[in-house]
């Protein structure tokens, strides 16, 4: 009989419990001991690990965030305390761990598979930014979170006949704030990856404005090099030239903190399958991901150090559009 641990780190993504669920509950199918590490690698160091049952993973799968926690962990980044976590594992008879997370996260899965330990990763994070998969849990959530909040505010903005600056997740990738601005019309988008002068931002919404439009939506991801405050500054310089009044709105956590919508609780489902069927293979040092409809592995060690570009067939999409 396996016994097989589970954690989530990093930032938190709705779907994460539904992939916690997924992982404890087709392990039980297989009839392997299941354990759940509380507060990521923190909890591994400390020992803070129990084990779970069908039961204490039901209730959950519609639920945002992580019950088992995320914690950030200084030791973990030291080979000494990576050690001390392979430890106590072992000592705990513990066979293979599961790791549920982003690029920070599968680099620290990525280590403990260097060292020996059994791992496989699930990708997870709503940047959408791991290469290795098409899509990761929690993208889907944060994005239509986004769109609902673009949708709300273009109405408020049609009826005072303002400019929004709505920003978004994403301190490297784009992809949100790409997606969002796309699906919600708007009129310019920010990215990380594309270099934008801010002329041409007050361009397009001088134009919008004489063209007659009520509102104008700008897109922002956080990690632009013009995100909603330095755009902010700026248009207040060159206010007499906008026609617009501006207003800006930062989203902020609150794209992280939503229910999973049916298309995270499917795939958070499906990777958990995807993990202990890894596991039952004897495949370790992947990350389970989705490829082409399909639940895939890759080794760890070509996801580390490595992120996930945008479309750049989306990009151009979004400039035609706007």
């Amino acid at each position: 009989m396996k016994r097989v641990a589970v954690l989530t780190s990093g930032g938190d993504a709705p779907g994460m419990n539904a992939a916690i669920r997924s992982v404890v509950r087709c392990g039980v199918s297989k009839g392997w001991d299941m354990y759940g590490v509380r507060k990521g690698y923190a909890g591994l160091i400390s020992g803070n690990i129990q084990q779970l049952g069908t039961r204490d993973v039901g209730g959950i799968l519609n639920k945002g965030g992580t019950i088992l926690g995320s914690a950030r962990c200084e030791e973990f980044k030291t080979e000494e305390g990576r050690l001390k976590a392979i430890r106590g594992l072992s000592q705990m008879g513990i066979d293979a761990l599961v790791v549920i997370g982003g690029n920070g996260s599968q680099t620290g899965s990525y280590l403990l598979s260097e060292l020996g330990f059994p791992v496989v990763g699930i990708a997870s994070t709503i940047d959408n930014d791991l290469t290795g998969t098409e899509m990761t849990i929690g993208v889907d959530t944060a994005l239509n979170i986004a769109l609902e909040a673009i949708d709300r505010l273009k109405v408020t903005a049609s009826s005072h006949q303002r400019a929004f600056l709505i920003e978004v997740m994403g301190r490297k990738c784009g992809y949100i704030a790409l997606m969002a601005g796309i699906a919600g019309g708007a009129e310019y988008i920010l990215l990380p990856e594309v270099e934008t002068d801010p002329e041409e931002v007050a361009e397009s919404l001088r134009l919008a404005y004489e063209h007659g439009k009520a509102h104008a939506i700008i897109v922002v991801a956080e990690g632009a090099k013009y995100n909603a405050e330095a755009l902010t500054n700026y248009f207040e310089k060159h206010k007499d030239r906008l026609g617009f009044k501006i207003r800006a709105t930062i989203l902020g956590h609150v794209q992280r903190g939503g229910d999973p919508g049916a298309f995270d609780r499917i795939l958070a489902s499906r990777f958990g399958n995807g993990a202990i069927e890894a596991i039952d293979r004897g495949e370790f040092g992947v990350l389970v991901g989705l490829n082409k409809g399909k639940i895939t592995t890759t080794p760890l060690k070509d996801i580390v150090g490595g992120t996930k570009q945008i479309s750049q067939e989306m990009v151009e999409l979004a400039r035609k559009l706007d």
